[in-house]
C-alpha cells in the first residue's frame, strides 16, 4: 500500500501483522493514551495488559492487527472482540465483532496506518464468519469507518449502566 507522507512524498505502509499476547502492553497503552477520556494509571494498565494477553491467545475472543513503529513499539493497532449473539439471517453463525479500539501514535498519523490495521482486522473477522460489526466512533473517526461500510442508526441510542465495583474508588 502506498500513501503520502505529511510532506506529500509517497511512502510504503508496511503490512499489518496479527497481534500476539506480547503486543498486549502496547495495545493497551495506545488505547489508554489516545482513546480513553482519562488515561489509565500504571495499576490499571497492568490489569488490562494481563487480561488482553490472555484474550489474544489461541482460543481467546480478542483479535488485533498492529503496525510496528520503526523506532520500536507500535505505530498503530486495531482491536476487536468476538462475541456470540443469537443467529439471524444477517448473521447466521451468530458471531458479532465489536471494534474495541483503533489507535495510531500521533507521529504516525495521516499515513493510512489506521485504515491498514482496520482493513486487516475486518478481513480476519469476516474470514471467521463474523457478519455483524459494532463500534463507537468519535466524530473525527467517523469518515474512516464509513469508508468500510459502517453507518449510524439514529433510531439506536447508546445507554450504559456501570455498577461501582466493590473496593474501587468512585
Amino acid at each position: 500500500m502506498t500513501t503520502h507522507s505529511p510532506g506529500g512524498l509517497p511512502e510504503a505502509v508496511a503490512a499489518p501483522r496479527p497481534a500476539t499476547p506480547d503486543d498486549a502492553a502496547e495495545i493497551v497503552r495506545l488505547r489508554s493514551d489516545f482513546i480513553l477520556s482519562e488515561p489509565l494509571d500504571e495499576q490499571w494498565l497492568g490489569i488490562c495488559r494481563d487480561h488482553l494477553a490472555l484474550r489474544l491467545q489461541p482460543g481467546g475472543d480478542a483479535r488485533a492487527y498492529v503496525l510496528d513503529a520503526p523506532s520500536g513499539g507500535l505505530a498503530a493497532c486495531a482491536l476487536g472482540l468476538v462475541h456470540p449473539v443469537l443467529p439471524a439471517p444477517k448473521y447466521p453463525k451468530g458471531l458479532a465483532g465489536r471494534i474495541h479500539a483503533v489507535a495510531t501514535e500521533p507521529a504516525h498519523r495521516r499515513r493510512g496506518h489506521a485504515r491498514a490495521v482496520l482493513a486487516a482486522l475486518l478481513g480476519h473477522l469476516e474470514s471467521e464468519g463474523v457478519t455483524l460489526f459494532e463500534l463507537h466512533a468519535s466524530a473525527d473517526a467517523t469518515p474512516l469507518y464509513e469508508e468500510f461500510g459502517f453507518t449510524g442508526d439514529p433510531a439506536l441510542m447508546r445507554m450504559t449502566k456501570i455498577r461501582q465495583a466493590e473496593g474501587t474508588a468512585r
